[in-house]
């Protein structure tokens, strides 16, 4: 690999350090009853915010509570991220093009999955309701957008990357595109 990848991985690694320390994901809830908003942070071992105001509006339309200590995925994504740094490491060490692919396609498929999983996270949460909430409105379903904005009765749902999930969105992009030019300019190289 050309000594600019392997500055540009080093910088990434970096950044995906920082995702430890940022909140990956944002959901925002507006509503004229709440004029200062509500919302919670989704980081890659807690949530943070609004929960017990969110979680008691959710009771009466028959949501699940959210209870951060029972998503697996917040147990597991401070190692699984850990390990996509190591390898990151060891691609820029071996200045490897064998090891960037693997590491590039590691990133994508982590980033796939994790949009489906929190795409299932959201759909059980939004679909799943209790048949004996005190608010039941026929075909009225509360999921809120992976991402984007939506109307939710009087409520406008956001859902949106943070800062720890830019940084991680842009370490795909970026780690992509060196990979293209890798494997287009430095052929002779592995």
């Amino acid at each position: 690999m050309k000594k600019l990848t392997r500055i540009i991985l080093s910088i990434i690694g970096l950044g995906l350090i920082l995702v430890y320390f940022l909140p990956v994901w944002d959901i925002s809830l507006e509503a004229p009853q709440y004029p200062e908003g509500l919302g919670f942070e989704i980081w890659i071992y807690k949530m943070t915010g609004d929960l017990n105001t969110v979680n008691g509006l959710n009771h009466y339309i028959g949501m699940k509570k959210i209870e951060p200590d029972s998503i697996k995925e917040l147990q597991f994504m401070p190692y699984l991220l850990g390990l996509l740094i190591l390898l990151l490491a060891l691609t820029i060490y071996k200045s490897k093009k064998s090891l960037l692919v693997v590491w590039v396609s590691l990133m994508i498929v982590f980033g796939i999955a994790g949009g489906i999983d929190f795409y299932v996270w959201e759909y059980d949460y939004g679909h799943n309701l209790d048949t004996t909430a005190a608010i039941r409105i026929p075909g009225m379903t509360y999921q809120p957008p992976l991402i984007g904005s939506k109307e939710l009765l009087n409520f406008t749902a956001h859902s949106y990357p943070s800062y720890g999930g830019f940084i991680l969105i842009f370490a795909g992009v970026i780690s992509t595109l060196l990979l293209i030019y890798e494997l287009k300019f430095n052929k002779n190289e592995e």
